[in-house]
C-alpha cells in the first residue's frame, strides 16, 4: 500500500479517535460538574455546619444588651434553620481575604452585602438578591457655598474617593473615573469596614467615601454632620456569594430565599433594621457594643473574676447573658438568683444569699465553676471537652452529667465526649428507658435544658468573639 493510500485510511481513523476523545472529556467535565455542586449541599448536611464570614456594622451583625443582631445575622440563622444545621460565623472586613476563604473552600458563604457585578459572577455564584440599594457618597454638609460638595456623579471628577479595597465601590468608581476627563483619585483601603470609613468622614480625617443607602441612612443618625444624598448608582442588587460551581447550595438557597422572602418575619426583620427608629436608639446606647465595644455593666468585673478559673471573660459573660440577661435582681421560678442565678443549696455553700451584692454573687458563682472544673478534671482523661462538661454541670448538676457518662460507658460510647456520646444521654435523660436505667444514680431530669444551655452559650461566646475585644 503506498503512503499516500494509507495516509488517506489513517487521518479519518485518528480524527475519529479524535472525536471520541473530546467527547469523553466533555462527558467527564460534565459529570464533574453536576456532581460537585450536589457534593456542596451534601457536605453542609453531612458536617451539620454552614460556615459563613459576615461583616460587623450597625445593620449586618453587632452585639446589643448582650445579645447577637444584624440583617444579615437574623437572615441567616433562618437559612441554617432551614438546612437542619448549626450556623458558624465568622467575621472579616477584608473583603479581599473574604473572598480568598470563599475560593479556597475555606468557607461556604459569605453573607453580606454584596452587590452582584459582571467581574464578581466571573468569579463566583450569586444568590437572587436579598435586598436592594443605590451607592451614595458620604459627604460632611457643606458650608455656605462650598465648592467641594458633590451633587451629582459629574462632581466626582477629580476629588480623592477612599472606599473599601475589593468593595463593588471601588469597582464603580474605577468606571465613572475612565469616563471622565480628570479621573477620580481613588484609595482603596485594605481592611476596613465601610462604617468605619463613615466614621472617618464625619471626623474630618477623610472627606469622602461611598457606602450602601441603606447603611447610610442607619448611620446618619449617629452622625448628623454627615450627608448622604447623592446616589452616584441606580439601585443595586445585594446578595450572598459562594463559590463557582456550588450550583445546587445556590440553587436550594434561592427556592428558600424566594420563598422567606414573602413571609411575614423578612419583612419584620427588614423593618428592625432599616425602617424602624428603635435601630437609632440601639445607637446611641452604651451597650451597642460595635460603637461601645461593651457587653454589659459588669465588663470590668467578669475581666476580674474569669482570671480565678483562666477562663476567657468573654466566656463568662456568655454565661451570665444566659442565665440573667445581666439583671442582678432576677430570680427564676426555682429559686435561682442574682448575675449567676445560683440556687440557694448552691450559694449556701458559698456563704451568699439573694441580698448579697453582684460582686459576692458573680464571685460564688465563679467559685463554683472552679470546683467543678477541679472535679471534672479528675473524671475526665481526655480533657477535650471539659468546657462543654463545666457548663452542662453548672446548669444541671454534676450527678446528672455523670449519669449520662455512666450511660455512654454502658452503651459502648466515649465518656469523655461531649457531642455524639455523653450529650446524648444527657438530652434522654427525661425518658423513663434512660433515667430509670440501673447505672444511673440521680434519676430524672430534663435534658433538653442542659443540653441546650451549653449550645446556646458557646453560641454567644462565639458572637463575643468576633465583635468584642478580649482586653
Amino acid at each position: 500500500m503506498s503512503g499516500i493510500k494509507y495516509l488517506k485510511l489513517i487521518i479519518p481513523l485518528i480524527f475519529m479517535i479524535f472525536l471520541q476523545t473530546c467527547n469523553q472529556n466533555r462527558e467527564r467535565v460534565r459529570l464533574q460538574i453536576e456532581e460537585k455542586p450536589v457534593v456542596e449541599l451534601k457536605h453542609v448536611k453531612l458536617r451539620g455546619v454552614l460556615r459563613v464570614v459576615t461583616d460587623y456594622n450597625s445593620t449586618n451583625y453587632f452585639i446589643y444588651k448582650g445579645h447577637a443582631m444584624g440583617f444579615q445575622y437574623e437572615m441567616l440563622e433562618a437559612l441554617a434553620d432551614h438546612l437542619g444545621v448549626k450556623l458558624e460565623l465568622t467575621v472579616n472586613n477584608d473583603l479581599i481575604s473574604s473572598f480568598a476563604s470563599l475560593e479556597q473552600g475555606d468557607v461556604d458563604l459569605l453573607g453580606m452585602n454584596l452587590a452582584v457585578t459582571p467581574d464578581r459572577m466571573e468569579k463566583f455564584n450569586f444568590t437572587i438578591p436579598h435586598s436592594q440599594s443605590p451607592q451614595v457618597v458620604i459627604q460632611r454638609h457643606p458650608l455656605k457655598d462650598s465648592i467641594g460638595f458633590i451633587r451629582t456623579s459629574n462632581d466626582l471628577e477629580g476629588k480623592r474617593i477612599q472606599v473599601q479595597a475589593g468593595s463593588s465601590f471601588e469597582e464603580h468608581l474605577l468606571k465613572l473615573s475612565g469616563e471622565m476627563a480628570l479621573p477620580i483619585d481613588i484609595v482603596a483601603i485594605e481592611n476596613v469596614e465601610m462604617e468605619e470609613l463613615i466614621a472617618m468622614v464625619a471626623n474630618g480625617e477623610i472627606d469622602y467615601t461611598v457606602a450602601d443607602e441603606n447603611v447610610a441612612l442607619v448611620n446618619s443618625t449617629y452622625y448628623p454632620n454627615v450627608n448622604f444624598k447623592t446616589s452616584v448608582s441606580v439601585p443595586q442588587n445585594l446578595a450572598w456569594a459562594l463559590r463557582k460551581g456550588a450550583n445546587h447550595l445556590t440553587h436550594d438557597i434561592n427556592i428558600w430565599l424566594m420563598e422567606f422572602q414573602k413571609t411575614k418575619k423578612y419583612r419584620r426583620i427588614y423593618q428592625r433594621y432599616f425602617e424602624s427608629s428603635r435601630i437609632e436608639k440601639m445607637m446611641q446606647s452604651e451597650y451597642f457594643t460595635v460603637k461601645s465595644g461593651k457587653i454589659s455593666d459588669y465588663d470590668d468585673l467578669l475581666k476580674e473574676k474569669a482570671k480565678m478559673i483562666d477562663w476567657d471573660w468573654r466566656l463568662l459573660a456568655a454565661l451570665i447573658s444566659q442565665e440573667s440577661n445581666f439583671d442582678p435582681k432576677a430570680q427564676s421560678w426555682v429559686g435561682a438568683f442574682g448575675l449567676m442565678q445560683l440556687m440557694p443549696e448552691t450559694a449556701y455553700r458559698y456563704d451568699v444569699d439573694s441580698l448579697s451584692s453582684a460582686i459576692d454573687n458573680v464571685d460564688a458563682g465563679v467559685r463554683h465553676l472552679k470546683y467543678l472544673k477541679y472535679k471534672l478534671n479528675k473524671i475526665l482523661t481526655d480533657k477535650t471537652d471539659e468546657l462543654n462538661f463545666v457548663l452542662a454541670s453548672y446548669n444541671v448538676g454534676l450527678g446528672h452529667v455523670l449519669d449520662a457518662r455512666r450511660l455512654a460507658v454502658k452503651n459502648g460510647k466515649n465518656p469523655d465526649q461531649w457531642k455524639g456520646s455523653v450529650d446524648y444521654y444527657l438530652l434522654n435523660k427525661s425518658k423513663p428507658e434512660f433515667f430509670n436505667d440501673p447505672v444511673v444514680k440521680y434519676g430524672y431530669c430534663r435534658g433538653s435544658e442542659p443540653y441546650q444551655y451549653v449550645i446556646k452559650i458557646l453560641e454567644r461566646y462565639n458572637n463575643y468573639q468576633n465583635i468584642v475585644l478580649l482586653n
